[in-house]
């Protein structure tokens, strides 16, 4: 089964692409010459951009998928800080987390408005559906789900992974920063 989203080709397994770990060599390579910013710059624009750009498709992907990604972030990681493969000061969310940090973070800004308006839409509270509004999910700031059948499009990866986080954080008035700060530490208490 493939999936296209926005020219991000996904099948059955999606797997990183092979020239982004090339790429990752290349760099561990030329690591030497240019400064540290200009590195962690060039990661940032050519590793971790494209593993961001398909967050809803990463949402359920399987753990073999998810766990090469953490293999090329890792290296991504190893090649800004310097550190050696053994080396495991390395403090950063696995991939999965990562994605549902991501997602949870987007759901945030559309709720509060600072998100694309097609985003927006997407993202619909218990408590504005006519027929929910006196269910509980409503008191607990949650999104309505829409009806799918294994869908991993932002409309429903994004309810779902707001709805999951305990619901002081699901709250209106905490902004986007502070929202970003809970969550983390909501995740790292996982550990």
């Amino acid at each position: 089964m493939t999936a296209v989203f926005l020219a991000c080709t996904t099948a059955q397994t999606v797997l990183p692409s092979q020239h982004v770990r090339v790429l990752v060599r290349k760099l561990r390579r030329i690591r030497r010459s240019p400064n540290s910013d200009s590195v962690a710059t060039l990661i940032h624009a050519f590793v971790t951009s494209r593993v961001d750009y398909s967050n809803a498709a990463f949402a359920v992907a399987p753990k073999v998928t998810t766990n090469k990604l953490q293999r090329v972030l890792n290296a991504a990681a190893r090649v800004v800080t310097g550190t050696r493969k053994c080396h495991r000061g390395l403090s950063q969310l696995d991939v999965r987390e990562r994605v549902k940090y991501k997602l949870s973070v987007m759901v945030h800004r559309c709720l509060n408005g600072r998100a694309p308006r097609y985003l927006a839409t997407l993202c619909v509270p218990v408590a504005s559906v006519a027929s929910r509004p006196q269910l509980r999910s409503a008191a607990r700031y949650q999104l309505a789900l829409p009806y799918y059948c294994l869908s991993v499009a932002f409309a429903v990866a994004g309810p779902m992974t707001w709805n999951a986080p305990p619901t002081q954080l699901r709250r209106s008035d905490v902004t986007t920063a502070a929202f970003g700060r809970f969550l983390k530490t909501v995740m790292f208490s996982e550990y």
